[in-house]
């Protein structure tokens, strides 16, 4: 990889096919960063046996995830490299080290932890607790300098920047600290308008779906909970489907305002020129993930040379940290 530019690394649990909210706070941005920096982006298997919840799933939401990322522009013919977690095993050697000089106070602090132990006490996990550690693993065994982040995960990056400078302080500067890159789009929600979009929660609409699929999806959306009737006016600021016209109807979107307000526009219409416009927008994601889709050997191969280039990087900087550590 180039060492004129900057290297940026992230990485996303295997979801299966990928949502609104993974597009406009994650994806988008991704492929955005491929112009000026080193990309490696990287499916955070391990991660997801935390939960221990639906892991024979696990080989299909990670060809899915992949295929919607490239077919999104994730391109590693411009250097890009994507690749699997748990296929660069380096990453499981740092996060042991990494364990070692981590107080245990640093995690049981961390909201996230405590987030994690009211979704499933029965579950409380090492490797729950140890998440966060893993996670400045995956960074710090590349030397990323720059990882984008949206606002709710600014604590995690925080603490992985700790972890380095401890190392660091206690080893010597063998690793490079990370510098947050915040996404500019806010937490994009659900069609129930209340809540994070979410495939839990049954309330994403998936960037791959058909025309017909988005459609119905978009009509079940909420908008202004007190424009009750046709002829009442609307409230375009508290409207979700508004904000989301914003982004993908540019063009209309104050002609669609002004409407609302006097409501020359009813909501059913406001829905169906926004999933209009929604399916127009990622159609050309839909032809090309198509074509992968026909070639499923071919994605594999993908992700299996993305770990190759990425264990090079791996393998020489976990020496270097085994050499800094004092292990024969």
């Amino acid at each position: 990889m180039s060492e004129k530019r900057g290297r940026v690394f992230s990485g996303a649990r295997p979801t299966g096919r990928q949502h609104l909210g993974n597009y406009l706070g994650a994806i988008r941005n991704y492929v955005a960063l491929q112009d000026d920096y080193d990309c490696i982006y990287c499916i955070v298997d391990l991660h997801a046996l935390t939960t221990l919840q639906d892991t024979d799933r696990l080989r299909e939401w990670t060809y899915e995830m992949a295929l919607d990322w490239l077919a999104a522009g994730i391109d590693p013919a411009r250097g890009t490299i994507l690749f699997i977690q748990s296929h660069v095993p380096q990453v499981t050697e740092l996060h042991t080290i990494f364990s070692m000089v981590t107080p245990l106070g640093w995690l049981t602090r961390l909201p996230t932890f405590k987030e994690k132990v009211r979704q499933q006490p029965d579950n409380v996990n090492y490797g729950l607790v140890g998440y966060p550690v893993l996670m400045a693993a995956d960074i710090a065994l590349y030397k990323a300098d720059t990882v984008p982040v949206g606002v709710d995960q600014a604590p995690h990056l925080e603490f992985t920047r700790e972890i380095v400078r401890r190392f660091n302080h206690i080893f010597g500067e063998v690793l490079v600290e990370p510098q947050a890159r915040h996404t500019e789009f806010p937490k994009v929600l659900g069609i129930d308008g209340e809540q994070k979009m979410s495939k839990s929660l049954d309330n994403h609409i998936e960037i791959a779906a058909t025309p017909e699929e988005i459609t119905q999806r978009v009509m079940m959306m909420t908008t202004d909970p007190q424009r009750r009737y046709r002829h009442d006016p609307g409230r375009p600021e508290v409207c979700n489907v508004f904000s989301l016209h914003q982004f993908f109807s540019p063009a209309e979107v104050a002609q669609i305002e002004r409407d609302c307000r006097t409501a020359d526009i009813g909501c059913v219409d406001c829905k169906r020129l926004f999933a209009r416009n929604l399916a127009d927008h990622f159609a050309p994601l839909r032809e090309r993930r198509a074509a992968l889709a026909q070639e499923p050997d071919h994605v594999w191969d993908i992700l299996a040379d993305g770990a190759r280039r990425a264990s090079v990087i791996a393998s020489e900087v976990i020496a270097q940290v085994k050499a800094a550590v004092g292990l024969p």
